[in-house]
């Protein structure tokens, strides 16, 4: 086991982190901005480096600061949680040299599944249901026009460096393809530094459904049930829950034998997402697999009892995952709605500022995962997510009503926030019923 780990992010994940590090007996590195000296993370792990200003540039991705961190405190791993380095292979290589531990799969994994049409081709071969597109990236109009014709429309054109909602254009006919080509090209050149762009068939009105895997390096493989994400807001997720309220054993054994066939195509290690869209008649496809722990990995961990962050811990270490696919089961239901700073009656503007009072909800299977405390202050320079607020019960009706009294019980005073919007979310018949997909919450807006 690693005897000190570096934290390579801030907020909720990174106190997350370093509690599952205490847990494990391993003294904890924290790293901050200028922006974040007063931050949870910073005061509670061990050790803490400021590591730059508040610009993202110069701190949280500034891989030369966050590796000179590591080594004047004798780091020998390090977790880059999700978002900023969590899938950047540069970074990931840069750790190996250097004889730290990346906390997350091999460089060589996360460069296969980074470029989306590369990791598509992938599955492809290894014969996981992928969506019908062009076959790898598009470089030229000429190129794109000829395989919109062979995809039909609406079809999608994506970013293949892309991630988190950006880089996508829908595109109902072929006179609308060249312009939007030219602004999915420009729009992922400006987020990820590659203009590169892939197309493929939209399929109208699905569900997301993403499967949790871990493998360990001795090459076992296991998946941990679904989570259904459906509930999006401009494919950015609003809540989730597990298991999905559609979903039945048999597709839940396919779709999970999928994931690990997807996990092993690229010998992946550590803990990964392979994310599907569904469809009605329950045929589904590879839409992604993200590197790195999810956001909403704590349903996965209410409903399956394993602890997501320690296990990432001990695979780097190279522990073997120590229990089988049998060993997997699925208890009771559990939902996630995350709380932010912002204003839902003004198109979620963000509400940074300072949080002059706080009271967050408890009880039997609540838990809340936040950085946040009273007198803080969310601020402008980063995302604005106040908690992550997670319930657990056995039926998900009565998981609903456990988190609709959660919500009320929530208090954010200083700040605008989105409980309400979440309260009536989960009060709404769609979201009740279990009838809804990843267009809902669009349609909810406009209603």
């Amino acid at each position: 086991m690693f005897k000190k780990i570096l934290i390579a992010n801030r907020g909720e994940i990174a106190v997350r982190i370093i509690r599952a590090c205490r847990e494990l007996g391993v003294r904890s590195v924290a790293v901050y901005s200028t922006a974040d000296r007063a931050s949870l993370h910073a005061q509670i792990a061990d050790e803490a480096v400021c590591i730059g200003p508040a610009d993202t540039k110069d701190s949280y991705l500034n891989m030369k600061a966050i590796i000179s961190a590591c080594e004047t405190t004798g780091c020998d791993a390090v977790h880059p949680g999700f978002g900023f380095l969590s899938e950047n292979v540069q970074f990931a290589e840069l750790c190996r040299k250097c004889g730290i531990e990346f906390i997350g799969p091999s460089p060589e994994s996360i460069s296969m599944l980074g470029d989306k049409a590369n990791a598509k081709q992938t599955m492809k071969d290894a014969g996981v249901p992928v969506i019908p597109g062009s076959d790898g990236a598009v470089r030229t109009l000429e190129e794109a026009r000829e395989a919109a014709k062979h995809i039909g429309f609406p079809l999608l054109v994506k970013a293949s460096a892309g991630g988190g909602g950006r880089g996508i254009r829908l595109v109902e006919s072929m006179e609308q393809l060249d312009s939007q080509i030219e602004i999915a090209q420009q729009e992922a050149k400006n987020f990820f530094g590659d203009d590169a762009v892939y197309m493929e068939r939209f399929v109208q009105n699905p569900r997301h459904v993403e499967i949790q895997i871990l493998a360990d390096k001795q090459g076992n493989v296991v998946h941990l049930g679904e989570r259904d994400c459906s509930m999006q807001r401009r494919n950015q997720k609003v809540l989730e829950e597990s298991p999905c309220p559609v979903m039945t054993p048999e597709l839940r054994e396919k779709m999970g034998e999928a994931a690990v066939k997807a996990a092993k195509a690229c010998g992946y290690y550590n803990a990964g997402t392979i994310e599907f869209l569904l469809e009605n008649n329950k045929d589904f496809y590879f839409m992604e697999m993200n590197t790195r722990i999810q956001v909403e990995h704590p349903v996965t961990e209410f409903v399956t009892g394993i602890d997501l962050v320690k296990a990432q811990i001990r695979i780097a270490a190279g522990e073997p995952l120590g229990f089988t696919q049998d060993d997997i089961k699925i208890n009771g239901h559990s939902i996630e709605c995350r709380i932010n700073a912002e204003n839902p009656e003004l198109n979620f503007r963000p509400s940074p500022g300072r949080i002059r009072g706080l009271h967050m909800p408890g009880g039997p299977g609540v838990r809340i995962d936040s950085a946040a405390y009273q007198n803080f202050v969310i601020s402008p320079y980063y995302d604005s997510m106040i908690a992550k607020l997670i319930v657990h019960a056995p039926t998900r009706d009565e998981a609903i009503m456990k988190m609709r009294r959660a919500l009320a019980e929530f208090i954010v005073d200083g700040i605008e926030t989105n409980i309400d919007f979440q309260l009536m979310l989960v009060d709404s018949r769609a979201f009740k019923s279990g009838d809804y997909n990843n267009r809902f919450l669009d349609n909810f807006m406009s209603d």
